[in-house]
């Protein structure tokens, strides 16, 4: 499988990649920018201060200077990209992916990030062609701390956050590197911490907060300290997962609706970005605020150029990636965090009582199907369903009155995921069996 993804680069090390290919990936990134200047930073694994060094040396091969920001989440990354004078950068990381993974998520200026569609493929062409010979002058490389400086930046937007207890989990990823510190700024706020460990073997468990059992360790200490919410965080830490004080996840969906209160509080009529996997509740409550529900497909490329585009001043994606135009349109967690701790203190609620009254439809979640061939299921399901609403923004989407479902290809598995939501759970359960006489079996 290509190591060139939808929106970064990533694979196994050493067998996909290892220091030669970091070298020729850097040599192209640069190339392809005609970059003079890039960022770079590197998370927590093993391999990554060796897959960063190579990563620099391929950079300043064509004569392009480096940043060094060292060992950064990916948010504090996209920060620097966003304020120091630059024609990009990248993070050197796997995200969440097990520890043998290593990898690179890659921007152009302030911050945009690049994808299949912009970049990535035309740095896979010049990768594979291998003919990138040294500039006649070589790039030089330089240490830049900005940590202290995105540390004041996070933890400035907080406001009038009530005194209390939460418990974070940190899945020995990155976002214990810098949200400790953010943390402790905000005053009565007391942090329970799990795994704050920096730890690329990820010893406790996987760091993905979107695969429902790496929560039970947090869902056990949030009950036995009693603490209101939860928050952990994916290995990179541009995502996070939320927790309510019973334990119950808080999907993205739902928590970006209560984000969506103080943005357009503070920004009136705004639109709020959200992907088309979300509860129709989200589109409902933004309109109900004075803002504009702005729908788009599924990954943070779409998502971070369409806000720009479109005037919006955040939103969320279902898979817990949150995204604030007051932070250079990017992707943060711990800004995630911190928002939602100041919408839930001015509102004087619980995390369980806004995510409660939010809860009046019935959803299946992403339901993930094995299949041969994609692209004639999707048609299935438009043939099933004809009478509906049809559009095709990211896969197939079919809309009735009290229901509808969303059924589209993964970029990089043999997968169609599904959304399914109803205005009751019996009208639920009929369509998620007639869908699923069409797809199979879940897997």
């Amino acid at each position: 499988m290509s190591i060139f993804k939808a929106y970064d680069i990533r694979g196994t090390h050493p067998d996909q990649i290892d220091e030669a290919m970091a070298r020729r990936i850097g040599a192209a990134f640069a190339r392809f920018l005609s970059a003079k200047t890039l960022v770079v930073g590197r998370d927590m694994r093993t391999m990554a201060p060796a897959i960063q060094d190579a990563f620099c040396e391929g950079i300043m091969d064509q004569g392009c200077d480096v940043l060094d920001i060292g060992m950064c989440s990916t948010p504090m990354g996209y920060y620097a990209m966003g304020k120091l004078p630059c024609d990009g950068g990248a993070v050197v990381t796997a995200s969440h992916n097990p520890k043998q993974y290593i990898g690179f998520k890659m921007c152009r200026e302030e911050a945009r990030p690049l994808s299949s569609d912009y970049g990535i493929q035309d740095i896979r062409a010049l990768v594979e062609a291998d003919d990138l010979p040294p500039a006649e002058r070589r790039g030089k490389r330089d240490q830049v701390d900005v940590k202290r400086d995105f540390v004041d930046h996070i933890a400035g937007f907080a406001r009038g956050i009530a005194p209390m207890t939460i418990v974070v989990d940190y899945a020995n990823g990155m976002g214990a590197h810098e949200a400790p510190a953010i943390f402790a700024k905000i005053p009565g706020l007391k942090v329970v911490p799990l795994f704050e460990e920096l730890d690329g073997t990820f010893p406790n468990h996987e760091a993905n907060p979107l695969h429902e059992p790496n929560l039970d360790d947090l869902r056990a200490a949030v009950r036995k300290h009693g603490a209101p919410l939860g928050v952990a965080f994916d290995g990179d830490a541009d995502r996070c997962a939320f927790v309510d004080q019973e334990g119950r996840t808080v999907h993205a969906d739902l928590a970006t609706a209560i984000l969506a209160r103080g943005m357009l509080a503070r920004h009136p009529g705004k639109g709020i970005i959200y992907d088309l996997r979300s509860s129709k509740v989200l589109p409902r409550e933004i309109e109900r605020l004075g803002g504009r529900p702005v729908r788009e497909r599924v990954g943070h490329s779409f998502m971070k150029e369409t806000m720009r585009r479109t005037d919006c001043i955040g939103g969320g994606e279902l898979s817990g990636h949150f995204y604030f135009a007051e932070n250079y349109y990017t992707d943060c967690g711990v800004l995630a965090c911190i928002l939602m701790l100041n919408q839930l203190s001015e509102e004087g609620v619980t995390l369980k009582a806004a995510a409660d009254a939010l809860r009046v439809y019935h959803g299946t979640g992403e339901v993930n199907f094995r299949v041969a061939d994609k692209d004639q299921k999707l048609r299935a399901v438009e043939a099933a369903f004809a009478s509906g609403e049809i559009d095709h923004l990211d896969g197939v989407t079919v809309t009735y009155p009290d229901w509808w479902v969303n059924v589209r290809p993964s970029n990089t598995e043999p997968y169609l995921r599904m959304c399914l939501e109803a205005d009751t759970q019996a009208l639920l359960e009929q369509k998620r069996a007639e869908l699923y006489a069409i797809l199979g079996t879940p897997v």
